[in-house]
């Protein structure tokens, strides 16, 4: 038996997303009816939501500075500390939401929230790097990113069903103690890195270190830290702005989402609070198979002798184009359950591709520079995700949204561009001038 610790830690680490994503959606679904209409009584709707992408823009650009931050703080402190840092100021930051009275104390509360969730995404790609061997990185990556999906599932119906018995204030308050909670088993169950855990079994132990080839720079067998070159170097090699364009593309469809679906569903297709609760959760459950059918897609084609090349290529192909005709005819969906049912899949293969997207700095570099390249390339996301907020309301103006979702499927194809002419061959990257001895 090889154990299963690391299990118990990809775990941990999808229940860290999943409150990470119930924190983010607390004020997509309160903003509408209950947070707007009180703060803001004499502006229409076309005032809330502008105020809204405002606030919006503001969480994403600094949740775009905080990847390239935590990035190098992973990399720095590790990802037990990472974690306890990342996930302890976000709740704080969840719980001070309830004393938010207008645009600058929503914008300071929801930058500190932006900036500190950032963390968890490159912080999952470096756990994910030290704890998994590269044929089931996709797979765990896929049941960290189901986290998200997970978030959303639960986050739309539960802050509804609390607003009809809670202050928007008190759940706030509410859902920010999770994360603090969290902390208790992340301290205790992740105490070292696999190779130095005193709970780890030696056939565990020799599973995960065994299996990670970017940590062996001159493929002996031997662990030797891989190849981690300085910011200059990874800058200047193609593969790392082929991670970064893809994440840029493909990214900036799931903030679309995430930030509108609740303001899409209310505007085009007229529901109120009851029926986002009762069914506007659906598009997540797409979200949450996508991520797990793209990680055991990746793990059995490497399990069945394909290269890592192959299947990365493969397989965020196939997200990127079972997402584009569905995003075309969400433009022009005419009904609700069409819309609902255009968004699952849309979701199912952004999910599909968004795994391996995710995986690629731990296929090319070693693990001191996974955390660092994948900060980059979120805060490219996060930045091209503004981008895409910021134009909802001057692109949705009387309730269109035709040209946002053919927006989006161009993005798609971009992603598709990038992974296969930029990022080029798939697999651990050496110095440039290396002579294997």
């Amino acid at each position: 038996m090889k154990g299963k610790l690391r299990w118990a830690v990809v775990g941990l680490v999808a229940l860290a997303t999943i409150i990470n994503y119930i924190d983010r959606q607390t004020l997509s679904v309160l903003w509408p009816t209950e947070i707007a209409p009180e703060i803001f009584p004499d502006m229409d709707a076309n005032g809330h939501k502008e105020i809204y992408a405002t606030i919006s823009i503001i969480f994403v650009f600094s949740y775009a500075f905080g990847q390239a931050i935590f990035g190098r703080i992973f990399d720095w402190i590790g990802t037990r500390l990472g974690f306890v840092l990342s996930i302890g100021v976000w709740s704080l930051a969840t719980i001070a939401h309830a004393f938010a009275n207008g645009i600058v104390s929503f914008s300071i509360f929801r930058s500190i929230l932006g900036m500190s969730e950032a963390g968890n995404w490159p912080g999952a790609a470096k756990a994910n790097a030290e704890w998994f061997p590269v044929n089931e990185r996709a797979l765990a990556q896929g049941i960290f990113n189901s986290g998200a999906a997970i978030g959303g599932i639960i986050s739309i119906p539960l802050i509804g069903y609390l607003a009809l018995f809670m202050s928007w204030q008190l759940i706030f308050v509410s859902v920010g103690v999770l994360g603090l909670l969290w902390l208790v088993p992340w301290l205790v169950i992740v105490k070292a890195p696999p190779k130095y855990h005193s709970w780890i079994t030696d056939e565990e132990r020799d599973y995960i270190l065994s299996g990670q080839i970017n940590e062996d720079l001159n493929a002996d067998g031997n662990l030797d830290g891989g190849y981690n070159p300085p910011m200059a170097e990874l800058l200047s090699r193609k593969q790392s702005w082929g991670v970064i364009v893809a994440s840029a593309a493909i990214d900036p469809i799931w903030w679309l989402f995430i930030v509108w679906i609740p303001t899409y569903l209310f505007e085009v297709h007229g529901f109120d609070m009851k029926a986002l609760v009762a069914s506007g959760w659906v598009p997540y459950v797409g979200a949450m198979v996508g991520a797990w059918f793209g990680g055991l897609l990746a793990q059995n084609r490497i399990d069945a002798g394909w290269t890592v090349d192959k299947t990365r290529k493969l397989t965020i192909t196939l997200g990127c184009l079972i997402m584009l005709p569905a995003l075309l005819a969400l433009a022009v969906a005419s009904t609700p359950g069409l819309a609902l049912a255009l968004m699952f899949i849309i979701l199912f293969g952004f999910q599909t591709a968004i795994g391996n997207v995710q995986t690629l700095p731990s296929d090319f570099y070693g693990g001191k520079t996974v955390g660092t390249l994948a900060g980059l390339a979120g805060m490219a996301a996060k930045l091209a995700g503004a981008g895409i907020i910021a134009l909802v309301p001057i692109m949705t103006v009387g309730g269109n949204y035709f040209s946002i979702f053919v927006l989006g499927a161009a993005m798609a194809l971009t992603a598709i561009a990038a992974v296969w002419f930029l990022c080029g061959h798939i697999a651990p990257l050496k110095p440039r001038g290396y002579v294997a001895k």
